[in-house]
């Protein structure tokens, strides 16, 4: 291929994000879940116009998300199938998340976080996207049904790889709406935990642990990580916690951690881990998210154990798992 159109590719990938985004907004992977159907019929649904419909459908064939059929018809495929917020490996709530005018004016301040190392989301929106979030309910519903997206896509990945058995009672830190623990649970029928949030976060966690059918082995504790967290677990798991700060911040959680857990627990860090030169770009990109929003940061396997160890932890062994997420167990000194 040639290389300005490949780098044009590259520069619009904004445009696909953006088209997905629309698709799972107007509901349409719902609406060819049982099959092919007319353009005409999907507007008349969705409540949009036929033609824009049409354009938007055609693009979105055209990188393999959906099939144009004879007549204007379209049907879904199995990249599709991951839009719909019922399929069993959905990324519907990370679409509808990515595609929010609030994440993408962030982005417009990517070259400000590049020159002064600063989150861009604080330098555009003026407040860090905790803050935000507290004071934007909607939008922290939207961000958490995407965490929650997340969680339930790598879980699996996760506990194929990991085998959380050995443990009695695991504590969630930071566990958001409780998908994950529920998986770990759903996976381990002995085990108990407990999932620990801040209270408007971990509001809706009963509902997810019941939906999974664990509620009756699971506690649901609310709280701020910088100053407790729950005792008495022998497995502390920080999903997608560490990531979101700098090393000063991210020090003080994982000392929070060593303070209230057992010195016989185990803690686990589930992040994505940064690859060697060249690889890795899920990673890599991962980390410019970090960075343009809550000015945390993706790191390697020598930055973990560097932190870890500075917190009073010996990092033991990371596990890896097929979609570039590790698991990195470390114990007390």
């Amino acid at each position: 291929m040639n290389e300005s159109v490949q780098i044009r590719r590259l520069m619009n990938g904004y445009q696909v994000s953006q088209a997905i985004h629309v698709a799972v907004v107007l509901g349409l992977p719902e609406l060819l879940a049982d099959g092919p159907k007319a353009v005409a019929d999907l507007a008349e649904r969705a409540g949009c116009q036929a033609r824009p419909l049409y354009r938007l459908l055609r693009a979105l064939s055209s990188v393999g998300v959906y099939r144009e059929l004879p007549d204007r018809r379209f049907e879904t495929t199995s990249l599709g199938d991951t839009l719909r917020a019922d399929a069993p490996r959905s990324i519907a709530g990370w679409a509808l998340f990515v595609g929010t005018q609030t994440h993408w004016q962030s982005w417009t301040g990517l070259l400000h976080s590049v020159r002064t190392g600063e989150s861009a989301f604080e330098a555009v929106h003026g407040q860090d996207v905790w803050a935000y979030r507290a004071s934007h309910p909607g939008e922290g519903k939207v961000f958490d049904f995407a965490m929650s997206s997340l969680s339930s896509l790598l879980a699996e990945s996760v506990l194929d790889a990991f085998d959380f058995g050995r443990f009695t009672t695991v504590v969630d830190v930071g566990g958001g709406r409780g998908s994950f623990l529920a998986a770990v649970l759903g996976r381990h029928p002995a085990l108990r935990g407990v999932v620990f949030d801040q209270p408007h976060v971990v509001a809706s966690a009963p509902a997810t642990l019941a939906g999974a059918g664990v509620e009756e082995r699971c506690e649901v504790v609310s709280g701020d990580f910088f100053a407790s967290v729950p005792g008495g677990g022998d497995a502390y798991v920080l999903k997608a916690v560490v990531h979101d700060w700098d090393d000063e911040r991210a020090t003080a959680i994982l000392r929070t951690c060593r303070r209230d857990m057992p010195d016989t627990a185990t803690l686990l860090i589930v992040e994505r881990v940064l690859g060697g030169p060249n690889e890795g770009p899920d990673a890599a990109f991962t980390d410019l998210n970090m960075l343009v929003g809550p000015g945390g940061e993706e790191r390697t396997e020598e930055e973990y154990a560097a932190l870890l160890h500075g917190a009073g932890f010996t990092m033991t062994r990371t596990v890896r798992t097929d979609i570039e997420v590790a698991v990195i167990e470390a114990r007390p000194h």
